[in-house]
């Protein structure tokens, strides 16, 4: 991938996975970015998944053309960009790392050492002269992991971004930018978006070209784009106008009743109506309709005196990302005892800034005159 006549990728497309960490669905599999910087000092940044050691190996040994790098920047450590540091080091004995302090006991717990004889230990503000490119390091911890560091090479003006701005999807494969970055960085990063915003402040007055995250295709072009998303979604902003519905159903009269919503909701004139069924849909992608749309409906049953599962993991998802900033609106269904709008809320509580509609709709088994008028009221509400 050709960027720079210094700064070369030698990541990794990864076809075989099917779950990232284990619960994200990658249908377009994931890239693993790592670069080189070729200058008098040649510095390597990140390594890629244990499953790709030859292929990166044989991708830096190219790029290297028999010349040693002097430092391997381990800028993350989660496995899919530190599983190869022993490797490396072992290949090449004489690399220094450089790394933040808590990074070198994350590798004591990994590879039974920290290194202690080629560490660099960087914190914000630290430089590292290669030559031509002078490196400089910002911390960003729990974005999303707490010995994160990014790295911006002020000669070109590139930010090695670790794992922000990155994205689901291999980089051979063509897609919109924004639907799998949004649904990475909610589910991955979601948590921590005072962190992001912070770190926002460190890197606002840095003069950024190029953005080079570790998943994901490398940015050049129209960056405030990103950055407008990306501060959208860390400040729990609305990034899309509309009414987002998210519901189970048992025997299919809630499904009726959120039919009947939705129908309401475009007669009303909303701009957008997403529906989503919990028990088949993709969870994160669910979650990711809950945190880019300002209003949102949960419809479900009582189940066992609580609720639906499936919508008590929807609601579980949303209140450890910190769900914040919108309007929510309820649905109910209860043949004797309908307890589920309580229980949802009750969910909800810890959950800052939440408007509750006025109008909610409680089913008693089937879809009732009296629903009918209680829905028309509700999408009323949300489209005001």
């Amino acid at each position: 991938m050709e960027f720079s006549k210094s700064v070369k990728y030698v990541g990794v497309n990864d076809h075989q996975i099917d779950l990232f960490e284990g619960q994200y669905v990658v249908p377009n599999g994931m890239a693993y970015n790592s670069y080189v910087i070729l200058d008098e000092k040649i510095a390597v940044l990140d390594t890629v998944d244990a499953s790709f050691k030859d292929e990166w190996l044989s991708n830096v040994e190219a790029v290297l053309d028999g010349k040693n790098p002097t430092y391997l920047i381990v800028q993350h450590m989660e496995p899919d960009h530190s599983a190869n540091i022993d490797v490396f080091v072992k290949k090449y004995p004489e690399v220094k790392i450089v790394a933040n302090a808590k990074a070198f006991t994350m590798m004591k717990n990994f590879f039974g050492t920290d290194y202690a004889d080629r560490q660099i230990a960087v914190t914000d503000g630290s430089t590292l002269d290669l030559g031509e490119h002078k490196l400089s390091f910002v911390t960003a911890p729990m974005v999303h992991w707490p010995e994160v560091i990014m790295t911006y090479d002020s000669t070109e003006k590139i930010l090695f971004s670790a794992d922000a701005f990155g994205k689901f999807g291999a980089l051979d494969v063509q897609e919109d930018w924004a639907c799998e970055a949004r649904r990475y960085y909610v589910g991955i990063v979601g948590k921590y978006g005072a962190q992001v915003q912070a770190l926002f402040k460190k890197v606002g007055g840095i003069d950024i070209k190029t953005i080079c995250p570790l998943h994901g295709p490398i940015l050049t072009e129209d960056l405030g784009y990103y950055l407008n998303l990306y501060n959208i979604w860390s400040s729990y902003g609305v990034e899309s106008e509309g009414v987002a519905i998210f519901y189970t159903s048992v025997y299919g009269n809630t499904k009726k009743a959120v039919e009947k919503l939705a129908k309401e909701l475009e007669k009303e004139g909303a701009e957008k109506v997403v529906v989503n069924d919990l028990a088949r849909c993709d969870m994160a992608e669910a979650v990711e309709d809950a945190f880019r749309y300002g209003k949102i409906v949960l419809a479900t049953t009582t189940y066992n005196g609580e609720i639906f599962p499936f919508m008590r993991e929807f609601i579980n998802h949303l209140t450890e990302r910190n769900f914040q900033n919108r309007t929510v609106g309820f649905i109910e269904n209860g043949s004797w005892a309908p307890v589920a709008t309580k229980v949802m809320k009750g969910m909800l509580e810890k959950c800052k800034n939440l408007q509750y509609t006025e109008n909610n709709v409680k089913v008693l088994s089937a879809v009732s005159s009296q629903n009918e008028s209680e829905i028309s009221a509700l999408a009323k509400e949300l489209c005001k």
